[in-house]
């Protein structure tokens, strides 16, 4: 679009045979009709008609026995079809190094961790540890951040529970950990505050369209090299997410980085 290559940092999809379920179980928590059917067939059609070089489907282990399904299916199709997998961790597991070992030597590069989905809050000795020996194998976090939907009243990663952490591992996961929603989905105050200018990445998912002037603040505080495009697809029509994007109006060079430049460092892409 516009002559920019665009690679979507936050998308989400489910095998074929339960899609439909988790797509209902998840609209009826709270969320906005999903825009796409979240199959990763329906996401490859998607990346081509909205004109997206690459997305990256962020798996979630809601309980501690879904990881090695998860991440057989994420090891299979990873970087395939313009698609770029995470793996799946769990706080409840005791095996955390081996599932990591499993997930570097299968050329996964992220991990994704949702606190409000897993029960446990993000400052967490047993994230705490994830994100440890994730970053010593030069695996990258994404974490949500802020307020989720389906639990609106018990916010399990707050930006004092980032400045907990960012304290804990002292530098150890420095640039290798993405706070999704701009580092605080309705946090924007406190993101400004404690957070802008610390060296974690932002994504943009689900953000921008409930209050693009402090998105446009907070990334200009934070600096184009640590912001990540990223939709929550299919969550938003990307299309439209795209032209909220640019009518944010930051400069070509800004552009670049976050619409592809900084996730393509990450991911080892090379346009």
């Amino acid at each position: 679009m516009n002559g920019y290559s665009i690679i979507d940092f936050h998308t989400h999809t489910f095998p074929k045979k339960i899609a439909a379920k988790a797509i209902a179980k998840l609209e009826a928590g709270g969320r906005s009709k999903a825009h796409l059917d979240g199959t990763p067939e329906a996401l490859i059609k998607a990346n081509a008609a909205d004109r997206i070089d690459y997305s990256v489907s962020l798996p979630i282990a809601t309980n501690a026995k879904q990881v090695e399904t998860i991440n057989s299916i994420s090891a299979e199709f990873n970087g395939k079809n313009g698609i770029f997998f995470a793996g799946a961790v769990h706080p409840e597991r005791e095996d955390i190094e081996e599932i990591l070992d499993f997930l570097k030597a299968s050329g996964i590069k992220l991990i994704k961790i949702h606190p409000d989905f897993q029960g446990a809050r993000f400052d967490d000795e047993r994230f705490i540890r994830i994100m440890r020996e994730a970053a010593k194998r030069d695996i990258v976090t994404v974490a949500h951040a802020g307020v989720d939907l389906d639990y609106p009243d018990d916010v399990h990663c707050t930006p004092d529970m980032v400045l907990n952490v960012l304290s804990a591992l002292d530098g150890i996961i420095d640039n290798k950990l993405v706070l999704a929603h701009l580092g605080g989905n309705e946090y924007p105050d406190e993101v400004l505050k404690k957070l802008c200018g610390k060296p974690v990445y932002f994504d943009t998912a689900y953000s921008l369209t409930g209050y693009p002037e402090k998105c446009r603040e907070i990334i200009r505080k934070h600096g184009a090299d640590k912001i990540l495009f990223a939709t929550d697809s299919p969550w938003v029509d990307r299309k439209e997410y795209l032209k909220v994007f640019f009518s944010l109006g930051l400069s070509e060079e800004e552009n670049r980085k976050i619409l592809a430049g900084n996730a393509a460092k990450l991911l080892g892409i090379y346009f």
